[in-house]
């Protein structure tokens, strides 16, 4: 925007510089060869003018690259650095979110561990109850019924 701005005020500098020749042709009190010399010199300043802005306008827009160059590296070194703590960060937080599921898991591994342990020892104290009381049956069953070859 500032460089159509430049480019705005030279076309009007020329514009200026146009009518100025004119209105200096008509007025001059000069001889013809004076005018035509003094044209010449101001069409060589004009030139020299247009080349010296234009010379300034590219060590500006060179200056405003290496600005942007360097700005824009900045930002990245930045950004860069600021991902890599984020990974690490990350990372730390996935190691210890693993390492407590680990502990999870083991715990209740070994809680159902128990409850198996205790399931088994369930089943093998009412089998030697059950076992028992089948015995018990067996033996009142005896006791009490009458053997008909006794008779």
């Amino acid at each position: 925007m500032a460089e159509d701005s430049k480019i705005h005020h030279l076309g009007w500098f020329l514009a200026g510089l146009g009518v100025g020749a004119v209105v200096g042709i008509l007025y001059a009190p000069k001889s013809g060869k004076e005018t035509r010399e003094s044209l010449a010199n101001s069409a060589r300043e004009g030139t020299e003018y247009v080349r010296v802005k234009g010379q300034q306008a590219v060590e500006q827009v060179g200056q405003f690259v290496d600005k942007g160059k360097e700005q824009v590296g900045a930002f990245v070194d930045k950004s860069r650095e600021t991902v890599s703590t984020l990974v690490d960060k990350s990372k730390g937080q996935v190691s210890e979110y693993v390492d407590r599921s680990k502990e999870v898991v083991d715990r209740g591994r070994a809680q159902w561990e128990e409850f198996v342990e205790r399931g088994k020892s369930m089943v093998n104290d009412q089998t030697t109850r059950v076992s028992a009381a089948v015995e018990a049956g067996r033996n009142a069953y005896r006791t009490t019924t009458v053997d008909p070859t006794e008779l």
